[in-house]
């Protein structure tokens, strides 16, 4: 995001909690937590618009109910926090990376997920997306800050940790994967596709204080196609065998993997694309910049 903001134009401050990698030609602040007693007006000043993207994420849901105070700690309190005090700072608008987990797992039986549906987070992380969105949208009508929520599937890119980051070692790896009876539809969300939609609501004027979008990249594939586009990304084979769903099942759910490898999770980003933004990229193309050479 830093990158591409950067190269839009952009002079971006990296806010982090410790140092790290980034692009040189941000001016970055580290020691920054994501905590409610955060004091975050140094690096707010002068800022026109917070991008918010750190969270608590990417671990199981036995490892979620364990933590859940920490979540609701890092992923509510400490996003209020940064949202209280960037409306101090006189910043204009606050875009917000939540998740498509504050509608649901999955969409097997239903239409595809969208904008008006009732929030049915089942989850800590989704909960605590959904509680964020909440506490934000009641933040925003009190104030002149306008706030953006993005709700994403699973995002790939280079560098992408969590499911992406196993599918794409077993699939270098050249195991073979039980994935070939999968008959599902599932929504991704490549960085690139992201990175244009925040830059486009950054130069978009929004006349309301607090709007949701779902994003998604145009293609929805089953699980089975995304691993074959992503072992051509890889230049590798595609090694998939038929196993019976029924037989996949219990394995999955006992991994936590069920609904993100078996389920449907079909997404409506007919709204995003209304503010005349379309996906510059396609699965596949967003597939091959993500594998480093």
């Amino acid at each position: 995001m830093v990158s591409a903001l950067t190269r839009a134009g952009w002079y971006v401050r990296c806010a982090q909690r410790s140092v790290g990698s980034t692009t040189p030609n941000a001016d970055i602040i580290s020691g920054l937590d994501l905590v409610s007693s955060t004091n975050w007006q140094a690096a707010l000043t002068g800022v026109q618009a917070v991008v918010h993207l750190a969270a608590r994420a990417h671990r199981s849901k036995t490892t979620q109910n364990r933590e859940s105070d920490l979540y609701f700690s890092i992923n509510v309190d400490g996003t209020m926090q940064l949202a209280r005090s960037a409306i101090a700072a006189g910043v204009r608008d606050f875009i917000f990376l939540s998740s498509i987990a504050v509608n649901g797992r999955t969409t097997d039986g239903r239409k595809p997920f969208c904008e008006q549906d009732s929030i049915a987070p089942d989850t800590v992380y989704g909960k605590s997306k959904a509680i964020a969105e909440q506490r934000l949208s009641d933040l925003a009508a009190n104030s002149k800050m306008s706030v953006t929520a993005i709700r994403a599937p699973m995002i790939y890119g280079a560098g992408a940790v969590g499911n992406f980051e196993r599918l794409t070692s077993a699939v270098r790896s050249g195991v073979p994967l039980p994935f070939g009876s999968i008959r599902n539809r599932r929504a991704f969300l490549g960085i690139d596709n992201l990175t244009s939609f925040v830059q486009h609501r950054l130069g978009t004027s929004n006349p309301s204080n607090f709007e949701v979008f779902l994003l998604a990249d145009n293609e929805h594939v089953s699980t089975p196609e995304f691993i074959r586009l992503l072992a051509r990304a890889c230049a590798r084979p595609t090694r998939l065998f038929p196993v019976p769903i029924s037989l996949l099942r219990a394995p999955m759910n006992y991994l936590g993997l069920s609904d993100a490898l078996i389920g449907s999770l079909e997404m409506d980003a007919s709204k995003a694309n209304a503010t005349g933004w379309h996906c510059p990229v396609t699965l596949a193309e967003g597939l091959s910049r993500s594998i480093s050479p």
